[in-house]
């Protein structure tokens, strides 16, 4: 049997919850957690999350995953983006702190879910912009034993606006993108940059990856359109020990949409979660 529970309010720590849900066996003891942070104009309800937490979780693994504070949901709507203002104000520092958050929870013992939780082997796992975010966290959180990226991005600071564009964005103060699938006008006030120039050193990637002294497996599809692989072959340049799991002909969400009707995964995903879940459920390293 699988047990779960859905838009767990964790208090943040920027006055708004940190929504998250967790799915694992009931039985079978402590389990080994995987622990997933979504992408940019993501949420944890996206697409094949779901069906993809309920593999992990019949595999043996403890599965969490959550909304970031700022991500523009909300704990009564947590799917899409009822809330643009909260998303204009999104930071790196702020994602990092909604995972510090997680984390706490998971390793604190006041969730009465110790019996089915192994603190000593947390997985983390990022899907995009939340690749960069696991990769910098991982490389300065003991408690995560083992990191795995999903398409990641490598470079923080590349994915800012250049140019004209820049500028007309710190003279306006906002900026805004479209979302394709809501054609919703997602803001970003320029104190996301601001926040990402205060912290450039602990938010460059490049810098984390190296540190990182723990299982890594870097996941990417040849045939990203919105990261490039190029991404995935630097992180394994910065971070030779890497696994390097390339999937040929694949997209940046790895054959899956928005909704998603059908009740598998693509194809591509059910390889990532052999693959993960191999490298969660492996004997940690002494």
């Amino acid at each position: 049997m699988i047990n779960k529970q859905k838009n767990i309010p964790l208090p943040g720590l920027h006055q708004r919850p940190v929504v998250t849900d967790i799915i694992y066996p009931a039985e079978g003891g402590k389990k080994p957690v995987l622990l997933f942070c979504h992408g940019y104009k993501g949420f944890k309800d996206w697409g094949v999350w779901n069906l993809m937490a309920t593999a992990f979780a019949e595999s043996g693994i403890f599965f969490v995953k959550f909304n970031f504070s700022h991500n523009g949901g909300t704990l009564e709507q947590p799917i899409d983006f009822p809330d643009l203002e909260a998303f204009g104000r999104n930071t790196f520092t702020k994602e990092l702190d909604d995972l510090e958050v997680v984390l706490d929870w998971l390793t604190s013992g006041d969730h009465g879910l110790a019996a089915h939780i192994d603190t000593g082997n947390i997985t983390l796992m990022g899907h995009s912009r939340g690749g960069g975010t696991a990769i910098i966290k991982a490389s300065e959180d003991a408690r995560i034993k083992k990191l795995v990226t999903l398409a990641s991005v490598s470079d923080f600071a590349a994915r800012f606006p250049q140019g004209e564009a820049f500028n007309a964005w710190k003279e306006a103060g906002i900026g805004y993108v479209t979302n394709a699938r809501t054609l919703q006008q997602m803001p970003h006030l320029f104190s996301f940059y601001e926040d990402f120039k205060a912290n450039e050193e602990r938010l460059t990637i490049s810098k984390a990856a190296k540190q990182l002294k723990k299982p890594f497996l870097i996941i990417h599809g040849t045939e990203d359109p919105t990261v490039d692989v190029d991404n995935a072959q630097h992180l394994k340049q910065w971070q030779p020990e890497a696994q390097l799991l390339l999937l040929e002909g694949s997209d940046h969400v790895f054959g899956a949409s928005h909704p998603w009707e059908q009740e598998e995964l693509p194809a591509d995903l059910k390889k990532i979660t052999e693959a993960v879940s191999e490298l969660v459920l492996k004997d940690l390293k002494s």
